[in-house]
């Protein structure tokens, strides 16, 4: 089985709760998130569960921390074919990142990316090496909708700076904590990356994405 590559820009990254209450309105404006949420997902492959996603934010709207713990596993004929753990912090000043600390473990390889703003930039250790990116970066923070007018995302997995581009692609309704409410879906698209997003009343509620061997990858509330 090919190792679900795509799988790197999910942080520590941001977002979602069994405790969320969304309204059954759609958001289409990219607008700041609550000051604090906590969001729960299962994780589904191919409509089978293999794993959760756990965000905690915490803030008072100027500076926010989110603390994110991921654990998937892809059994084959009994067999623990993939494993995947993830954890991250992360502090933000606004839409900014200011200091950012994850550990990703796939199949057993470590990976450790540290990053801290400092005089005008964020200066980043990672798998990629060092780098120092200029102005506000922002990471695959789901959980903040401001990310939909993103045009660069830093990867908490390898510490790249990645090219990104978002499209709406109207509201449809979709399932959140076993009821159904209207979500504008928005796709972020980056190098060898598509990842569908859902919003409901500006808050994240849903995402899907292609892996490479052609499965489909989904979170839900």
């Amino acid at each position: 089985m090919k190792a679900l590559t795509w799988l790197a820009p999910l942080r520590g990254i941001a977002v979602l709760a069994s405790l969320l209450v969304v309204a059954p309105t759609a958001a289409s404006s990219p607008t700041a998130p609550a000051a604090d949420g906590e969001w729960n997902f299962r994780v589904l492959l191919d409509g089978k569960e293999v794993g959760w996603h756990r965000y905690v934010v915490r803030g008072d709207g100027a500076s926010t921390e989110v603390e994110s713990r991921a654990q998937f596993d892809v059994r084959f004929l009994l067999l623990n074919a993939y494993s995947y753990r993830h954890t991250a912090r992360e502090r933000w000043r606004g839409a900014c990142l200011d200091e950012l600390k994850a550990r990703t473990e796939t199949n057993g390889r470590v990976e450790e990316v540290a990053a801290v703003a400092y005089e005008g930039a964020v200066v980043v250790d990672g798998p990629s090496g060092d780098a120092r990116l200029p102005g506000c970066v922002m990471s695959f923070a789901y959980w903040d909708p401001r990310i939909l007018r993103a045009t660069r995302l830093l990867n908490s997995q390898t510490g790249e700076l990645l090219p990104v581009s978002v499209a709406e692609r109207g509201t449809e309704r979709v399932n959140v904590a076993g009821r159904t409410v209207a979500a504008t879906r928005h796709r972020l698209s980056a190098p060898n990356l598509q990842i569908d997003l859902w919003y409901a009343d500006g808050r994240w509620v849903a995402l899907e994405a292609p892996t490479p061997g052609g499965r489909t990858l989904r979170y839900e509330l």
